[in-house]
């Protein structure tokens, strides 16, 4: 009988878990999707609410007010899920940064970018279209670049371990960063219709030429 209860114990935490992330990542959809069609701003708790269908109360006793709520779904949105793994520790980041071929590397650095692009960019179009007139906005953007910046930089680091950048460590954080704000993916995909192949490939064609010193010939 107590195994029983226990077992019953279990499961109903284990479902009250489960409903409780899913009402968490339907906020964060919703959220998302509202700050992206109309702008940070002019997204009210009460907007989210009802396109979550939860109540505003829900959303105060979860994220505890609009900012933090912001801050979030920033996360989700980079990550592509809500998962509480770090950058660097997520699988795709670490073949990249396990494959020895500085060059290869850059291929597959661009094939994850284009893939990431195309869930961020909107989101940080929306982004700077408020930090103009919404400080929240504002300093969420200041934050998001701080962090790009911090993860290439790791990037950039461990590609002049290699030998073979033919520009300073500095340089190559300062392309790569530039190229990875979203801007130049809306501008090529969305703007004049290249496809994610097209387009990383570009990036990575563009990335080996400007950073990647091509090896001495043999002697032999």
């Amino acid at each position: 009988m107590a195994d029983t209860v226990k077992a019953r114990r279990s499961y109903d935490s284990s479902r009250r878990r489960e409903q409780a992330r899913d009402t968490r990542l339907r906020i964060l959809r919703a959220a998302h999707d509202l700050f992206v069609a109309q702008g940070y701003g002019r997204t009210t708790i009460a907007d989210i609410a009802r396109a979550a269908q939860v109540s505003s109360e829900t959303i105060y006793t979860t994220f505890k007010n609009k900012a933090t709520l912001l801050h979030k779904v920033w996360d989700v949105t980079i990550g592509g899920d809500d998962q509480d793994v770090q950058f660097h520790d997520r699988p795709e980041i670490q073949a990249i940064r396990g494959e020895p071929d500085l060059a290869r590397r850059f291929v597959l650095h661009a094939r994850m970018s284009t893939v990431a692009a195309g869930r961020t960019a909107p989101f940080l179009l929306a982004l700077r279209g408020a930090a103009a007139s919404e400080p929240t906005a504002a300093a969420m953007l200041a934050e998001v670049d701080r962090q790009r910046a911090d993860g290439l930089g790791v990037m950039a680091r461990e590609a002049a371990a290699t030998g073979r950048l033919k520009v300073s460590e500095a340089e190559c954080l300062d392309l790569i960063w530039a190229t990875t704000d979203g801007t130049l993916w809306h501008r090529l995909v969305k703007e004049r219709g290249w496809s994610e192949e097209r387009y990383a490939d570009h990036l990575a064609a563009m990335w080996i030429a400007a950073l990647v010193q091509e090896p001495l010939p043999d002697p032999s």
